[in-house]
């Protein structure tokens, strides 16, 4: 009894057999899963849900260039634009403004607004516009819309596709210097010719737009973001083409000013 006391270590010594299953469970990785137990015993903890959500969106789809960065939705110096036509005439088959979009450089719309022709709508050209007859019952006046337009635009770096198509229904024209057209930029012209604006969108932008009716939201975000996305080389291409132009004006040779002669004396 006395040595128990003196020595009390001994009448906690673990039985060999146990002393056996633990150096089992040792060497199979149990010691090492009970050291962390926030990984398995609390599923729920932040470390755990950013590892199951990091694995969920390692398969995800790249996010659509059309759908704006910002929610900005002020008029910025930059602003595209985007037009759908009705058909009139006894026939329907010229064009007149059935409705008009404009947006920022972000893609966020600041205008966009059906339109009342002046002339009575034939064809409401719906399988491309999308524009429904009801649409134009409470639309605003041709003459109110030409003029918030030219309000907006005016002093500012118009985009779109084929503009000249835009500005014929609008009845407005444009500083040549402020217009980026993306029907006529020289890095999306295939052998010298211009392409439908849904080719460009899907060759540079990746997306698909104008499978059926036309939206011009998504027509005018397709322009601008098609711009934004050469915007250096396109300014920097402009900027060259008025200084060759300027030196070329700078080397035109004076006409000399014919000198009178005086009639020989007699």
């Amino acid at each position: 009894m006395a040595d128990q006391l003196k020595n009390p270590k001994k009448q906690f010594q673990l039985n060999p057999n146990w002393a056996q299953l633990r150096e089992q469970l040792s060497s199979n990785g149990f010691q090492k899963q009970r050291s962390n137990p926030s990984e398995t015993e609390n599923p729920n903890s932040i470390l755990g849900k950013r590892k199951s959500r990091s694995s969920d969106d390692s398969g995800d789809a790249p996010l659509n260039p059309l759908i704006p960065t910002s929610s900005d939705s002020s008029v910025t110096d930059v602003i595209g634009m985007d037009c759908e036509m009705v058909g009139v005439s006894s026939v329907g088959n010229r064009s007149a403004l059935g409705r008009v979009t404009l947006v920022n450089q972000w893609g966020n719309v600041i205008y966009d607004e059906y339109v009342r022709p002046v002339e009575r709508v034939v064809d409401f050209r719906t399988k491309i516009s999308g524009i429904r007859p009801q649409h134009l019952k409470k639309a605003k006046d041709f003459r109110v819309v030409q003029k918030e337009v030219a309000e907006l635009i005016k002093g500012r770096i118009l985009v779109g596709h084929a503009l000249r198509n835009d500005f014929k229904a609008l009845l407005l024209g444009h500083q040549k210097q402020d217009i980026r057209d993306t029907s006529e930029y020289k890095h999306f012209l295939r052998e010298g010719r211009s392409r439908a604006l849904r080719n460009l969108a899907t060759e540079v932008l990746g997306v698909e737009i104008q499978n059926g009716e036309h939206c011009p939201i998504e027509d005018a975000r397709a322009a601008m973001m098609l711009y934004i996305k050469h915007r250096k080389e396109w300014e920097k291409s402009i900027k060259d083409f008025a200084r060759l132009k300027e030196k070329q004006k700078k080397r035109k040779p004076k006409k000399k000013k014919r000198s009178l002669r005086r009639p020989a004396s007699e």
